[in-house]
C-alpha cells in the first residue's frame, strides 16, 4: 500500500496534518492503535494563535481578558479560546484517507512497518505519535473538575499561584487554571506545570478541593473529573515529525495544539515546520525552562509576576510565536531585568546550563 504521505497518530497534530493534506488533493495513508478513539481532553490556545483554515464552531468560548496571579493581579489584554473538543477531531475531517488500524513499530522516510509486520509505502512519512512517557522525562499532571457556570462567578484565570490550595511551604508548587467549557460548565484544574517526578493526581486533587472550599465554590461530589499527564520534554525538532514528537510542544506551557494546527498547512504543502529562526527560539525556550526549573517555589510567583508585566507583544513572542528569535531574546531579557539581583544569578547560571546552585532534594522549583 503506497500513498503521497503517511501519518502516524491520529492525535489533533496528526489529525490536523492529514486534514490538510486531503484539502490538497494528496493521497493520505492515517496510522493508529485506536482510529476511533474518542479526544476527552480540554484543549485551549490564544484566539490569534488559531489558523484561519480552522473552522469557527470549534471554539466553545473566549474570554476577552483573562486573568492571572502571581504576588498581583494580572489582567492579559490578549483573548484566550477554550475549544469544544468534539466538534475540533470532527471537524479534522479524514474523507478519502485510508485509516490502517494498527501500531507503528518503525518509521523511516518513506515506509513504516507495523506490529503485524506490514510494511506502508508512502513518498513521506510523518511521526506524529506524541511523546512516550519514560522515567526520569519530566511531565505535567493535573487535576480537575467540570463544575456547572452557576457555582461561581470566578473570572477566568490563565494561571494563578496564590497560596490557597493548602500546599506545604516549600513543597513542589501547582497553580489553578479556571476557564470556561461554553455556556454551561466551567473546568477548575489543578496543575503542575513540570516535574520530575511531577505531582500525583492524588496530591493535585487534594489541592484542588482545599482551594475550592477556600473560595467557597461548592461541588456537589459527581462531577466529571478531567486528569492529565503527558511528557514535555523529549521532542525533537525534524521535517520526519510533527506535533509533540517533533519539538512543538512549548516547554514553558506544555501547549502543543495551537502550534501543530498553525504548521500543519505549511507542513502538508512540504516544508518541515523547522526553519533556521523556529529552531533558534526552540533553543531559547528549552534555556528559558533550565531558567524555570532553578527558581526555588517561592519565587515561582515573582517569576510570574515579572512575565506579565511584559509588553503584550513580548509575551506573545514567548509564548507563540516560533519564528522570531528576537522578540524571543527581548522577552527574555526584559523578563530577566525584572527580577531582582539574586534570582537573576540563579537564573543566569540555569539558562546557560552551569552546574545547579541548589542541592539535590532542596526541593527547588517545580523539578529537581
Amino acid at each position: 500500500m503506497s500513498a503521497d504521505i503517511a501519518i502516524c497518530g491520529l492525535g489533533p497534530a496528526g489529525r490536523a496534518l492529514a486534514h490538510r493534506c486531503l484539502a490538497r488533493g494528496m493521497t493520505v495513508l492515517v496510522v493508529d492503535p485506536n482510529p476511533r478513539r474518542v479526544w476527552r481532553a480540554t484543549y485551549a490556545a490564544w484566539s490569534d494563535e488559531l489558523p484561519a483554515w480552522l473552522d469557527g464552531s470549534v471554539v466553545a468560548a473566549t474570554v476577552a481578558r483573562p486573568r492571572a496571579h502571581g504576588l498581583r493581579e494580572h489582567s492579559i489584554p490578549r483573548a484566550y479560546s477554550v475549544l469544544d473538543t468534539t466538534r475540533l477531531q470532527q471537524s479534522l475531517d479524514l474523507t478519502g484517507a485510508t485509516v490502517v488500524p494498527g501500531r507503528a513499530v518503525a518509521l523511516d522516510r518513506r515506509t513504516v512497518t507495523l506490529d503485524s509486520g506490514r510494511v506502508l509505502r508512502a513518498g513521506r512519512v510523518v511521526d506524529a505519535r506524541g511523546l512516550r512517557r519514560r522515567p526520569g522525562r519530566a511531565e505535567q499532571t493535573a487535576y480537575g473538575l467540570k463544575l456547572t457556570r452557576d457555582t461561581t462567578s470566578e473570572p477566568a484565570l490563565f494561571m494563578d499561584w496564590r497560596p490557597d490550595n493548602g500546599a506545604v511551604p516549600g513543597a513542589t508548587p501547582s497553580f489553578l487554571y479556571a476557564v470556561p467549557l461554553g455556556a454551561d460548565a466551567v473546568l477548575y484544574e489543578e496543575t503542575c506545570l513540570v516535574g520530575a517526578p511531577a505531582l500525583t493526581q492524588g496530591e493535585l486533587a487534594r489541592r484542588l478541593h482545599h482551594r475550592l472550599r477556600a473560595r467557597h465554590i461548592a461541588t456537589a461530589g459527581d462531577e466529571p473529573v478531567e486528569r492529565v499527564r503527558f511528557p514535555v520534554a523529549g521532542g525533537r525538532p525534524g521535517a520526519g515529525r510533527f506535533g509533540a514528537a517533533g519539538g512543538y510542544l512549548h516547554p514553558a506551557t506544555g501547549y502543543s495544539v495551537a502550534a501543530a494546527l498553525a504548521a500543519a498547512e505549511s507542513v502538508a504543502a512540504g516544508g518541515s515546520g523547522w526553519t533556521t529562526a523556529a529552531r533558534a527560539v526552540h533553543r531559547l525556550r528549552q534555556a528559558g525552562l533550565r531558567a524555570l526549573l532553578a527558581l526555588p517555589p517561592t519565587e515561582i510567583p515573582r517569576f510570574f509576576d515579572a512575565f506579565f508585566d511584559l509588553d503584550i507583544e513580548l509575551q506573545r513572542a514567548y509564548l507563540s510565536r516560533r519564528d522570531d528569535p528576537i522578540g524571543m531574546l527581548t522577552a527574555m531579557s526584559g523578563l530577566f531585568f525584572g527580577l531582582p539581583a539574586p534570582v537573576r544569578t540563579r537564573l543566569a547560571a540555569a539558562t546557560l546550563g552551569l552546574r545547579p546552585i541548589s542541592l539535590r532534594g532542596s526541593g527547588s522549583v517545580i523539578m529537581e
